[in-house]
C-alpha cells in the first residue's frame, strides 16, 4: 500500500472541510477521487502533501507517517502534486521547466519524458507561456515525473481541454501507470476516469461515502446520479 488516509480532518479557518476522510491507494494503482464541487477533493490532495495541514487522523505514505511533515519533505519522499492551475514557469523554456523538477539520481530523464510527451520535445525551446493549455498540462505532468514520484496526484488534468488533447493525455497517463507509478486522480470527466481507474472513491461533504472497483462503479447508476449528478452513456 503506497498511501493510506485514516479519519483525516482538515479546516479552513472555522470551516470544517474534511470530516473523517479514509481511503487507500495501492502500489501501481490508479484511484479516482470524485465528488461535486466543494466536496473536499482538492483539500484532500493538499492535506496529503502538507499544504493544508490535517488537524487529526493519520496519513501514511509507503508505510511511514507523513502527517505534520513540511511539504518539501513529503515531496522528497516521492509524493508529487500537479495542481489544477499547473504551476509552470511561463518565462522559462519547456526544457528549463523540466530540469527544475529533476531530482538527483532520478530514473526519469529528459528522454523518458520526451518519449511520453513528444509534443514537449518538439517545443523544448519554447517558453511555457507559448504553449497551449494541453501542452502546459503535459509539461506540468512531465516536470512531476522528473521528481521521480512514487505517487502522482493530479487535480483536474483535462479540464477545459479539447477532446483530441484529452485522448492524448489519457494515453500518456496509461503509459505512466504502466511504468509503475501510482496515481490519485481528481477529475470531473467520468469518461476519462472510467478509462483509467482501478478503483473510485466518492467524497460528499468531506467524507468518503462510496468506494468501488471500476466495473462496479460503471454499473451503479444510482451512485453516479446521487453523488455526482451525472450518468455515463
Amino acid at each position: 500500500m503506497i498511501l493510506a488516509l485514516d479519519n483525516i480532518h482538515a479546516h479552513y479557518g472555522k470551516s470544517h472541510v474534511l470530516q473523517g476522510v479514509s481511503f487507500e491507494v495501492g502500489d501501481g494503482e490508479l484511484v479516482t477521487l470524485l465528488g461535486r464541487n466543494g466536496a473536499g477533493k482538492t483539500t484532500t490532495l493538499k492535506s496529503i502533501v502538507g499544504v493544508v495541514p490535517s488537524t487529526s487522523g493519520s496519513i501514511r505514505f509507503a508505510g511511514k507517517p507523513v502527517q505534520g511533515l513540511p511539504p518539501h519533505v513529503i515531496a522528497s519522499q516521492g509524493v508529487c502534486l500537479v495542481p489544477e492551475h499547473r504551476g509552470i514557469f511561463k518565462l522559462l523554456t519547456v526544457e528549463e521547466n523540466l530540469l527544475l523538477g529533476q531530482r538527483k539520481r532520478s530514473p526519469w530523464q529528459l528522454d523518458d519524458v520526451y518519449r511520453i510527451f513528444p509534443r514537449l520535445k518538439e517545443r523544448r525551446t519554447n517558453g511555457g507561456g507559448q504553449l497551449s493549455g494541453g501542452e502546459q498540462q503535459m509539461l506540468a505532468i512531465g516536470r512531476a515525473l522528473m521528481n521521480n514520484p512514487k505517487l502522482l496526484m493530479l487535480d483536474e488534468p483535462v479540464e477545459g481541454l479539447a477532446p483530441v488533447i484529452v485522448e492524448e493525455i489519457v494515453s500518456q497517463l496509461k503509459t505512466i501507470k504502466a511504468a509503475g507509478v501510482a496515481i490519485l486522480l481528481v477529475e470531473q470527466n467520468l469518461e476519462v476516469c472510467t478509462q483509467l481507474a482501478d478503483r473510485h472513491c466518492v467524497l460528499e461533504q468531506g467524507r468518503i461515502v462510496y468506494t468501488a472497483d471500476n466495473a462496479t462503479f460503471l454499473a451503479d447508476e444510482e451512485v453516479k446520479d446521487r453523488y455526482l449528478g451525472v450518468g455515463l452513456v
